[in-house]
């Protein structure tokens, strides 16, 4: 580990061009020199100068797993794995998927109990395979949840305006001097980045409350969405499909189907690990952690197997829409005509769920980046907890801003791309 001489490499640009010069020496000495868990707990922790508030229990983390769980990623994974994999049995697909899920989250409940602080896997890997391949991880994660976030964001406008019945184009604000295509601005996902930014840097207790209040609306349209399905559905299309000439059965396509679409929906659980970064603000980290992550865990696949079953007994798997599988099941076909509100429904649960999925996922990435400061890989300003909110509003506010940022500019970036390769 550094000395304290050796860690002020960001205090001005003469110290920090001494230390770029000083990369292969430094390397050397902490690419392979891992950490304690008491160091993690006491030296590390104490740059942060204030403590975070242990103000979470079991039913908080369990609303955050669902929450970033929970988002709108359901709504398109099913539609891929049911109509191209498993079948009527893309139900056995989320269960397996639920149970690799299940299994990872134990091995960061293990970690979150012994060590129970704010870094995540980004501690857990540095206290066994040392610093370099933390800033790996930390460096991936942070890209991960900011470009991902990002486009999360994005994404909110239009299930806005399917439930409403409003193009999304026109929530959007448009440059006069920019390239047409190329100049819109989306204010729906700024306004919504920046809400959740001040929330967060205001108190983890609210920022727990708001959560669970959003995915208790996110989950009830769900609840009415599944019991629809079930009633209006038909047990045939479990085994029959709609064409004669394609497979037909519960699992059409065999058990390497279930387990192609197992793979596929596994995509739907990402979110749990998040919670992990909270650990440091839990009262009884002993008892609360495990119920909280694994807890959640199992009843999002309780959720995801009925959601699934719903879907599949709406209609034959070979007449799923791959794209929007659910909005399709109740929009489609003379016979559905009068439950296409349906489909308004479903866009307002998905945005309530991408307002909790992007909540968890920008409290989780900002602690990482907390405890990344606290390495010093990075300045040690991020590394500050306020004494007020006991929250990292440094990590917190400047990853906000570089999200709203990204929110603005990814629009360009991915038209330009779309133009330039297509």
């Amino acid at each position: 580990m550094e000395n304290p001489q050796q860690a002020s490499s960001f205090s001005s640009l003469h110290a920090y061009l001494r230390a770029l010069s000083q990369t292969p020496s430094r390397l050397a000495r902490r690419a392979c020199s891992v950490s304690t868990s008491y160091e993690e707990m006491s030296q590390a922790r104490s740059r942060s100068g204030s403590d975070m508030a242990r103000t979470l229990r079991w039913p908080d983390l369990v609303g955050f797993g669902l929450g970033g769980m929970v988002g709108a990623g359901v709504f398109v994974t099913t539609g891929h794995a049911a109509r191209l994999y498993a079948g009527p049995a893309v139900v056995v697909s989320y269960a397996i998927a639920g149970l690799c899920a299940l299994l990872s989250a134990f091995c960061y409940t293990e970690f979150a109990v012994d060590m129970p602080v704010a870094g995540g896997a980004f501690s857990y890997l540095r206290v066994t395979f040392g610093e370099f391949a933390a800033f790996l991880t930390g460096a991936n994660l942070i890209m991960e949840y900011v470009t991902s976030n990002a486009a999360v964001a994005r994404s909110l406008t239009g299930y806005m305006g399917a439930t409403v019945g409003v193009s999304s184009t026109s929530w959007r604000f448009s440059v006069g001097w920019l390239p047409e295509g190329f100049n819109e601005i989306d204010l729906v996902a700024v306004g919504v980045v920046l809400i959740i930014t001040l929330t967060i840097c205001y108190s983890t207790r609210d920022s727990s409350v708001v959560n669970i209040v959003l995915t208790t609306l996110h989950l009830s349209f769900i609840a009415f969405v599944i019991l629809i399905g079930f009633s209006k559905g038909d047990w045939k299309n479990f085994t029959e499909p709609a064409d004669p000439k394609h497979p037909g059965g519960f699992s059409p396509y065999g058990v390497s189907g279930v387990f192609n679409g197992a793979a596929m929906v596994y995509l739907s659980y990402i979110g749990y690990d998040a919670v992990s970064t909270m650990a440091e603000e839990v009262k009884n980290p002993v008892k609360d952690i495990p119920i909280g992550v694994s807890g959640s865990v199992i009843l999002v696949t309780v959720i995801y197997c009925l959601m699934a079953a719903s879907m599949s007994m709406l209609m034959p798997y070979d007449l799923i829409d791959v794209d929007a599988p659910f909005t399709a099941a109740f929009s489609g076909g003379a016979g559905r005509r009068r439950w296409r509100w349906v489909s308004n429904v479903i866009g307002g649960g998905a945005s309530f769920g991408i307002l909790t999925s992007l909540m968890v996922a920008m409290l989780g990435q900002a602690r990482y980046m907390c405890v990344i400061g606290r390495s010093r890989v990075v300045p040690a300003w991020f590394a500050r907890v306020h004494p007020s909110t006991s929250t990292p509003v440094n990590a917190s506010a400047f990853l906000g801003r570089l999200l709203t940022l990204y929110t603005i500019i990814d629009h360009f970036i991915c038209c330009y791309f779309n133009s330039y390769l297509f």
